[in-house]
C-alpha cells in the first residue's frame, strides 16, 4: 500500500468532520498522521541507507498511514510499532536506529490513551523528537539542526493536534536528548496556539 497525503487528515475534511476528529479516535487519527507525515518526510531514509532488507520501519509508517488515514485501528499498528523498535536494534549506526524508532513511535501513536498521563505525551510527540535526533546525527551531532527540525514540528502542528496535546500534562523532563527535544517541543506547541 502506497502512502497518501503528507497532512493531517483533520485539515482537508468537513466541518462536521473536523469536530469528530476532536473525539476519541478521530484524535488519534491526527495525531498518527502528523507523526507519520514528521517522519517519512525527512528521516526513513536514514534506516533503509543501512539496512534496505529491512522494510519494518517503513511497514510501521504505512500501518500509520492506513489508521491516520482512516481505517481501523487494529493490532497491525502495535505489531508494527513493536517490529520497527526491534528493527532499531539492528542499525549499524545511532542515526539510523532513532529514525526506526519514530518510525515505530509514530504506529504507536494510534495507540495514545485517553488518560491524563504525562507519558502519554510520547505517543503524541515522541516520534517528532527522535526524528529530530536522528537528523542531528546525520549531520556530525549538529544541534541546530535537531532543533531546526523541533521548529518545523511545530510550524506542522494542527489545532486539532494542539487541542489533543492540551488534553495532557507537560511532558516529563527527561536528561536524553530525545526527552530535550520532545519537552522543547511540547512548550513551544502549547506556548505558541
Amino acid at each position: 500500500m502506497g502512502l497518501k497525503g503528507l497532512s493531517c487528515p483533520c485539515s482537508s475534511r468537513s466541518a462536521d468532520a473536523r469536530a469528530r476528529c476532536l473525539g476519541f479516535l478521530g484524535a488519534f487519527n491526527c495525531v498518527t498522521g502528523y507523526d507519520s507525515q514528521l517522519v517519512h518526510s525527512q528521516l526513513l531514509s536514514l534506516f533503509e541507507e543501512a539496512n534496505s532488507e529491512d522494510p519494518r520501519p517503513r511497514t510501521a509508517i504505512e500501518a500509520a498511514w492506513e489508521f491516520a488515514n482512516g481505517a481501523a485501528r487494529t493490532k497491525l499498528q502495535r505489531i508494527a510499532a513493536l517490529d520497527a523498535h526491534r528493527a532499531a536494534k539492528s542499525a549499524p549506526h545511532e542515526a539510523g536506529q532513532h529514525a526506526a524508532r519514530a518510525a515505530g513511535d509514530a504506529a504507536a501513536a494510534a495507540y495514545l490513551h485517553p488518560l491524563a498521563n504525562a507519558t502519554q505525551v510520547g505517543h503524541i510527540l515522541r516520534a517528532a523528537a527522535n526524528a529530530a535526533r536522528a537528523a542531528e546525527l546525520s549531520a556530525a551531532g549538529d544541534p541546530d539542526v535537531g532543533d531546526a527540525l523541533i521548529e518545523q514540528a511545530r510550524r506542522r502542528a494542527t489545532p486539532a493536534l494542539i487541542d489533543v496535546l492540551n488534553r495532557y500534562p507537560l511532558a516529563p523532563v527527561g536528561k536524553s536528548r530525545v526527552a530535550h527535544l520532545m519537552k522543547t517541543l511540547d512548550t513551544s506547541l502549547r506556548t505558541f496556539r
